[in-house]
């Protein structure tokens, strides 16, 4: 295992990280699959939609009408006209045009803060890529360590009944007593009562998995064995705060901040005029045949402005609202920040931690499995009672077990630690021959490159490298 910089680890995709080829395709098919990602995709495609109704207010907004009336008029409303009926049919087209000059940026600001939210659930988007991927590898890997606990039970089993036989036999000699053959009897039933309750907790492990594979409840398919798995375990200490701006939650509530400072700029425009230019042109007449000829245009234009005057304090209570608003984004900011400084290290430590319990644990195999081997020697030729035995045996197993355990924490902390760095999905990174390259990313890359870095008033830049 080579050593590995935070930088390299945050930045390796996930398919160059995870080598197990049957976890690889685990994980495709769960960014294929998985109904929370479809949702988060849709919500993407819902906030570009939004954008698309604030840009439009940027621009001139045009419509047109037609209509065709059809009027009788009695003669007894005319004096003199009593009896003769007037039959009217007019036919109207008129094509009207508005434009709202945004003269204070209320519309400018409003596009922004859209902008901001598209961009903000792009990320929350990639979140959801992000922790999948590492749930469906934290999960495998869980699986893989059931699996070797269960080989570990089941060739524990195994020596137990050599030794359940064993002992019988000795016992038929009258060599062991029956104290010593109930206990190797109740030492093999404890070991394979532990079967049935492993193959049950696998059973639920690959049902978990398969759901977040976006699929029915099942069995699963298995790659390379837990102790098979190869990983740049060692990390060193010290961590350039820069690699977290690359999370996608900081990055989310980065976006989440910019919105709620542009939706300040729309409260404020709304204590100006409103400027909106509008005309109109159209065609009337009572006969359909000349409805288009020159006499029957009409046309009409005018600027209308609207002036706020009193609305009993309702603008000033909504921009007092949307200043608290954008309070409460700067406050989840620097919380996104924290949490993540948290989790890196957090993940730090359980990586270096469990590499030393791993050790210490190898260590107290070797010497389990030597005081196993005495034991037994002793108790073959009579210088010991077959409790001896039987405690190395239960050392051993719980070691073993242990031993698993650990493997298993010291590969989800690397997962862990891979998350929390916010790596493995930068999809100018992979190689364009990967199966996976660009397929879960939309066109809010486009707008991230002419608007992300973007900080307004109010935000606090150098937030990000101060907090440590």
């Amino acid at each position: 295992m080579n050593a590995l910089s935070p930088g390299s680890l945050a930045n390796l995709p996930w398919w160059e990280l995870f080598r197990d080829e049957q976890l690889q395709n685990l994980i495709e098919a769960a960014l294929d699959e998985n109904k929370d990602l479809r949702l988060a995709a849709a919500r993407v495609d819902e906030a570009r939609a939004q954008l698309g109704v604030s840009r439009s207010a940027l621009g001139p907004q045009v419509g047109g009408t037609a209509s065709a009336r059809q009027e009788r008029i009695s003669g007894v409303q005319f004096p003199g006209a009593e009896g003769s009926d007037l039959e009217v049919t007019a036919y109207t087209t008129n094509i009207d045009v508005s434009y709202e000059v945004d003269v204070w940026g209320r519309l400018r600001r409003g596009t922004e803060a859209a902008q901001a939210e598209l961009l903000a659930t792009e990320e929350a988007r990639r979140a959801v890529v992000m922790g999948l991927v590492s749930k469906v590898a934290q999960a495998y890997f869980e699986l893989r360590a059931l699996d070797l606990e269960l080989e570990i039970a089941k060739r524990t089993l195994q020596s137990r009944e050599e030794s359940f036989k064993l002992v019988s036999l000795r016992h038929e000699a009258g060599i062991a007593s029956d104290l010593d053959l109930r206990r190797a009897e109740g030492e093999m039933s404890t070991t394979a009562a532990v079967i049935p309750n492993l193959e049950r907790q696998i059973g639920l492990k690959e049902n978990a998995l398969r759901i977040l594979l976006g699929r029915n409840p099942g069995s699963i398919k298995r790659g390379n064995s837990l102790s098979d798995q190869t990983f740049p375990m060692d990390v060193p200490d010290g961590l350039p705060s820069d690699l977290l701006e690359q999370r996608p939650d900081i990055r989310q509530a980065e976006q989440a901040l910019v919105a709620a400072n542009a939706n300040i700029g729309v409260a404020k425009a709304a204590y100006f005029p409103r400027i909106i230019l509008t005309g109109s042109r159209g065609q009337q007449s009572s006969d359909l045949n000349n409805l288009f000829v020159g006499p029957n245009r009409t046309w009409g234009f005018g600027p209308a402005v609207s002036v706020p005057i009193f609305d009993a304090g309702k603008r000033r209570s909504n921009l007092e609202a949307t200043e608290a608003r954008q309070q409460q984004a700067l406050i989840q900011y620097e919380q996104a920040i924290q949490q993540a400084f948290r989790e890196v290290d957090d993940a730090l430590i359980g990586q270096t931690k469990t590499k030393e319990i791993r050790i210490h644990q190898e260590n107290r195999i070797t010497a389990t499995k030597e005081s196993l081997r005495l034991a037994q020697l002793r108790y073959d030729k009579g210088f010991s009672e077959y409790l001896d035995v039987l405690d190395a045996q239960r050392q051993l197993f719980r070691a073993e077990i242990e031993l698993v355990t650990t493997q298993q924490d010291q590969l989800v902390a690397l997962v862990q630690l891979y998350k929390a760095l916010g790596g493995g999905w930068d999809e100018q990174q992979g190689p364009e021959s990967s199966p996976i390259q660009g397929r879960f990313f939309s066109p809010a890359e486009g707008e991230r490159t002419k608007f992300s870095q973007r900080w307004d008033r109010n935000i606090p830049v150098s937030f990000l490298h101060t907090i440590q």
